[in-house]
C-alpha cells in the first residue's frame, strides 16, 4: 500500500468515526507533512560507498573504472562530498589481505559496498550479512555460492558476472557466425574462479 492509498483509507475510515474536524484536519496534515520530512532529511543525509577492488590504486584500468563509476554517480545526481562520501580499499592480495580489508569497510558502516573481482566478493560476505554488496567482475556468482541464482540471487549480494558458463553454448553460435571456417575451439578455465 502505498502513502496515499494509506491515506485515502485512514481518511475513510476515519470519517466514518465520530471526530471533530479540527482533528481531522491535524491527522490528514500530519499524513502529509511527516513523509516530506523524513524525505527531506534523508536526502540531507550523505550516503557511505564502500569500494573493495583487486587492483592496485595506481592501475590505469582500476582508474578507468573508477571515473566511469563516478562520471556515473554524477549523472545520477550524486556528488562526493556533498550528498555520498567513497570510501577505497585497493590493492592486490590473498584471501586474508581482503577479509582485514572488508572488515576495514564493514566498521565505517557503508550503505552499500562494491567489490570488484572474484577474489573480493568472498571475504566480504564472510564479514558481513546485513550490508548490501553490488559486485563487478566476478565470474560465475553462483557456482562459486555468492548468490543463490542470477534472477533471483537472495542475501546481501547482487552483481554483474563478467562470465555466466552457461552461456557457452551461445558464444560458439556467435563464434560460428562470426567466423564459420572455424573448425575447432578450445577453452581455458580456472574451475576455482
Amino acid at each position: 500500500m502505498h502513502g496515499r492509498d494509506l491515506l485515502y483509507s485512514g481518511v475513510v475510515i476515519w470519517l466514518g468515526s465520530a471526530m471533530k474536524r479540527r482533528d481531522f484536519v491535524t491527522l490528514v496534515g500530519g499524513t502529509i507533512v511527516w513523509p516530506l520530512v523524513a524525505r527531506a532529511q534523508q536526502a540531507d543525509r550523505i550516503r557511505r560507498v564502500g569500494v573493495l577492488s583487486n587492483l592496485a590504486s595506481d592501475d590505469q584500468e582500476g582508474q578507468t573504472r573508477n571515473a566511469a563509476f563516478l562520471q556515473a554517480l554524477q549523472e545520477l545526481g550524486w556528488t562526493v562530498g556533498r550528498n555520498v562520501r567513497i570510501d577505497y580499499r585497493w590493492g592486490l592480495g590473498n584471501a586474508e589481505f581482503y577479509r582485514r580489508q572488508a572488515a576495514d569497510l564493514v566498521s565505517l558502516a557503508p550503505d552499500v559496498i562494491l567489490t570488484n573481482g572474484t577474489s573480493t566478493i568472498g571475504p566480504v560476505l564472510q564479514t558481513t550479512r546485513t550490508v548490501s554488496i553490488v559486485f563487478v567482475n566476478v565470474t560465475d556468482p553462483v557456482a562459486a555460492g555468492f548468490v543463490e541464482s542470477l534472477a533471483r540471487p537472495g542475501g546481501n549480494a547482487t552483481g554483474f558476472a563478467s562470465a555466466e558458463w552457461g552461456m557457452s553454448g551461445k558464444w560458439l553460435e556467435l563464434l560460428k557466425q562470426i567466423a564459420p571456417h572455424v573448425k575447432h575451439a578450445a577453452v581455458i578455465r580456472n574451475p576455482r574462479e
